[in-house]
């Protein structure tokens, strides 16, 4: 039983560590907003090619397709919440006597 484990520990191992990918390094909060709405506009591509994909029948598994939509839809999501919550911060601030 041990053999197997150490077999399958290098496998996993290898499998998660292309997975990451180094950050870039943003200087300010306007960088890391334009990053977070990259990843989101990337999200809603994939959704639509994979949507594409599944209409062409180049698709089987309807999983990944679903999937991708509930991320893109996800994640745009949490993008209007914190879009929401920065206008209020700005209301809020503006509304502040000096």
């Amino acid at each position: 039983m041990e053999k197997i484990g150490q077999l399958q520990t290098p496998f996993l191992q290898n499998q998660f560590m292309e997975k990451l990918q180094p950050e870039p390094q943003a200087t300010g909060f306007g960088d890391v907003f334009k990053n977070a709405l990259k990843e989101v506009s990337n999200a809603q591509n994939v959704s639509d090619k994979k949507t594409d994909q599944l209409l062409t029948g180049e698709v089987q598994d309807v999983h990944e397709v679903m999937i991708a939509s509930q991320k893109a839809s996800l994640s745009l999501q949490m993008t209007m919440q914190v879009r929401n919550k920065v206008v209020e911060a700005y209301q809020e601030v503006m509304r502040m006597q000096v």
